[in-house]
């Protein structure tokens, strides 16, 4: 994968996440949530020795999304809209049922327009995102989805499992950070992409690995992150990804709480849907569990 490609789309990316920063700025800071947390009883162990605490959790067992936990993002609510997708709360896009919560993108028969506050747009897409915006974030910890992407291999789509400022404390995006745990692009189908985003003057210096090659991603792989105020490692399947040195940004953006969101995406920028795109587009999330 060449680098200038890689940044176009993470650019696209972020454009959006301009808007929707903006948009959270002026809203309450969501509350850390610990009385319903539930980490399928797994002990996980920090590299003392002492436990994690489980502070969050879902196995999505039931038959709609809990509403104690998740919110859907909705275009008509945020703006959000990556790949010029219309983001809407409907079976077809967000369901939960067999365990699993299934999150779907998909070309609709008739182009529609779709409300937006930053005005309403044409589409022929719509697309599905839900987060714990203000039902749960937390700071530094333990963070894993076990999760499943389309696996298609031709461009038009993307799978985000992310992190967002629950209140941004250090301007717009880049500024205020994001931390993508994992991306799947479909242009780069061997492969999952972590991102941390931050900004200097403005600009996103983030670090990434574009290496980390993961096979059969429409599989079920394991995704996490262990979160101090020093350091952020991800792995993939238990194997490193990603190791990101922390002190030079102690005053930020990474020592504030952040959200979780969930995305099944249309691609955009080198990676905007084509007419060969496999659409309907399905990312599967079988838990989410948090540690501190």
């Amino acid at each position: 994968m060449r680098a200038r490609t890689r940044e176009r789309v993470k650019r696209s990316v972020g454009i959006v996440a301009l808007a929707l920063t903006a948009s959270l700025l002026s809203l309450p800071a969501a509350q850390a949530v610990t009385s319903s947390a539930d980490c399928g009883g797994a002990v996980i162990k920090k590299a003392s020795g002492t436990p994690w605490v489980c502070t969050f959790g879902d196995d999505f067992n039931g038959n709609s999304l809990d509403a104690t936990k998740w919110s859907p993002l909705l275009t008509s609510e945020s703006a959000f809209g990556q790949g010029s997708a219309c983001y809407v709360n409907d079976p077809s896009t967000i369901s939960v049922g067999g365990g699993v919560l299934s999150l779907t993108a998909q070309r609709v028969a008739k182009p529609f327009y779709c409300a937006s506050p930053s005005g309403a747009f044409a589409t022929s897409y719509t697309g599905a995102t839900v987060s714990t915006y203000l039902k749960f974030s937390q700071a530094y910890g333990r963070y894993e989805i076990r999760a499943k992407f389309p696996g298609d291999n031709v461009p038009g789509t993307q799978s985000s499992l992310w992190m967002w400022p629950a209140k941004p404390s250090y301007q717009a995006w880049p500024w205020s950070g994001e931390i993508d745990i994992a991306e799947w692009y479909s242009q780069y189908a061997d492969r999952v992409i972590p991102y941390l985003h931050y900004g200097n003057s403005g600009w996103d210096s983030g670090a990434t690995n574009n290496n980390c090659l993961v096979s059969d991603v429409s599989g079920w792989h394991t995704y996490a992150m262990e979160w101090t105020s020093s350091l952020i490692t991800i792995t993939y399947d238990g194997q490193l990804c990603t190791q990101s040195y922390l002190w030079p940004y102690l005053g930020g953006p990474f020592n504030q709480p952040f959200m979780i969101a969930l995305s099944q995406l249309i691609g955009s920028g080198s990676n905007a849907p084509t007419a060969a795109t496999v659409l309907p587009a399905t990312t599967q999330i079988d838990y989410v569990r948090v540690w501190s």
